[in-house]
């Protein structure tokens, strides 16, 4: 088993005596997160966020709050109403997000990573979508194995909650922890979520040589841009430039356009159509070789 001390030295925690709010579901996750924020020194605030979606989700919110009793930790129960239906996952994921506090602490771990690389790589995503998490300051965890949390939690005689949603085929992400990467191991003959893993690191070191190297470009607005000269960018250039011009604001934060809105943006430049429409109710319209987005 992991030492507290060797998985101390894996995360990337503030330092001790900072005070942190850190998103607190129960699973063992979570649990690990806290209970290592507090090895850190850190002083922690528990947040959990109730989608009401299970039947035993209320218990979930009553362990959490006792937990915090326990501790003697301030603790908020946020409560979130989804109703069922597609992208239940991505929706409940953006309603988190929206009830928590910004820059709170989760529990994600080099697992999650190496899932999320995969998905994303399903998806068609491009350099950020696959090297997601790495380096963000909100991911202390990114480099602890799952097995390795989840034994420290036991070791330390906590019994996490359980989400059986977990374990529904349904949602695409338990398919992946549960088939995919067993099989990829298998086929690989070794442990592949670290390759994963170094995969997006070594992306997300690219990402950041590629945002130095283009960073004027950010400085150019939308309406000032002349269509003649974005025409003769290279295309990777383009897109990174279109992704932060057509951003659009959420409640739960920035989102970037879709690769098909990208892809329809890059027609306006080039004057192969007047204009098109982008999520959010949005249009982008290009007039006397400037663009609009109305």
């Amino acid at each position: 088993m992991t030492s507290e001390s060797a998985l101390l030295e894996t995360c990337h925690f503030p330092r001790a005596g900072d005070t942190v709010a850190l998103a607190v579901s129960g699973g063992p996750d979570s649990l690990g997160l806290a209970l290592l924020a507090r090895a850190a020194g850190l002083r922690v605030e528990l947040h959990h966020v109730d989608h009401h979606a299970r039947p035993t989700s209320g218990e979930d919110a009553v362990f959490v709050v006792e937990l915090a009793r326990e501790w003697g930790v301030p603790v908020s129960v946020h409560d979130v109403h989804l109703a069922p239906g597609a992208n239940f996952e991505a929706r409940a994921r953006a309603a988190r997000r929206a009830a928590m506090p910004a820059g709170v602490l989760t529990g994600h771990t080099l697992d999650d990573l190496a899932e999320t690389v995969l998905l994303n790589l399903v998806r068609g995503a491009g350099l950020d979508g696959l090297s997601p998490m790495v380096g963000d300051p909100t991911k202390p965890l990114i480099d602890v194995r799952r097995r390795d949390l989840h034994g420290y939690v036991a070791a330390r005689g906590y019994v996490a909650r359980h989400d059986e949603t977990n374990l529904d085929g349904r949602f695409r992400r338990n398919r992946v922890r549960h088939e995919v990467l067993p099989l990829l191991d298998d086929v690989a003959e070794r442990d592949v979520a670290p390759l994963l893993a170094r995969a997006a690191h070594l992306v997300y070191d690219e990402r950041r040589w590629i945002a130095e190297s283009t960073a004027e470009d950010e400085l150019i607005p939308l309406a000032e841009a002349d269509c003649r000269t974005l025409a003769t960018w290279p295309v990777a250039r383009l897109r990174r430039w279109l992704r932060v011009r057509l951003a659009r604001e959420e409640p739960d934060g920035l989102h970037s356009p879709d690769a098909a809105e990208i892809e329809r943006a890059l027609r306006v430049v080039r004057g192969e159509v007047v204009a098109t429409q982008l999520l959010g109710g949005r249009r982008l319209a290009r007039r006397h070789q400037r663009l609009i987005l109305e």
